[in-house]
């Protein structure tokens, strides 16, 4: 049964390659880091959710709004052919999304004040919190769907969710069409990282991506969690 459906557009990935123990106190139990051809990976990923639905029904005002997050690549030890994704935080505007999404799915949202501008070559994401901070990008390549075995497949091609609660992983399906996207050369990532995911990433704020990618997005449905 789909807990939430809605359409994701305008997503911009900023790809991070990080070493293997930065990540591990944040690894669910029962799931590993997935690498990329032995190299691991962080993403801060901003997007537009848009037509937002909880079982079916628009909860006003919560329709449409920005999303930001930072992520690494896991997958199940009983299964590592899935990929898969975990959250080191999620943030958006609306403060009832945290107090659904932690308390559901054992996610980690923050609400923050936030901002957009999505225009046909040009978008950006902002939020505040003890400093301002923007993730922008313009873009001028054609898009295409992702080459097979590619970075760009790997980051953008992820169909399952895992956290971890107090006494249990939770796992759940997030299904939508594979994404056409591009990659992005011009671009201006001014993020505080320590005081938006914690000091173990303040690493970050010097560290260049390995790379940037735009995907154009699509309509998106995530099933309810079930225990790994």
């Amino acid at each position: 049964m789909k807990f939430l459906s809605a359409h994701w557009k305008h997503l911009l990935l900023a790809n991070y390659n990080v070493q293997a123990s930065v990540l591990e106190p944040y690894v669910p139990r029962g799931t590993q880091i997935d690498a990329f051809e032995g190299q691991v990976y962080v993403s801060l990923v901003a997007f537009m959710f848009e037509e937002t639905r909880l079982v079916g029904i628009p909860i006003p005002f919560h329709r449409r709004f920005e999303e930001v997050n930072l992520r690494f690549y896991v997958s199940p030890k009983n299964n590592p052919s899935i990929r898969a994704v975990t959250f080191i935080k999620e943030l958006v505007p609306k403060r009832i999304i945290p107090l659904i999404a932690n308390n559901l799915f054992h996610e980690n949202y923050a609400a923050l004040p936030m901002d957009h501008c999505n225009e046909p070559n040009r978008h950006w994401y902002s939020w505040q919190n003890a400093s301002h901070n923007r993730f922008s990008a313009n873009i001028d390549s054609e898009l295409a769907l992702p080459t097979a075995d590619s970075l760009g497949e790997f980051i953008t091609e992820h169909y399952w969710g895992y956290s971890q609660g107090p006494r249990r992983t939770l796992q759940y399906e997030v299904r939508h069409p594979q994404w056409r996207c591009c990659q992005i050369e011009d671009y201006e990532i001014d993020v505080d990282f320590a005081a938006t995911y914690g000091e173990a990433f303040a690493f970050l704020n010097t560290q260049p991506p390995t790379n940037v990618q735009y995907a154009e997005g699509s309509p998106v449905t995530v099933s309810f969690p079930s225990q790994l």
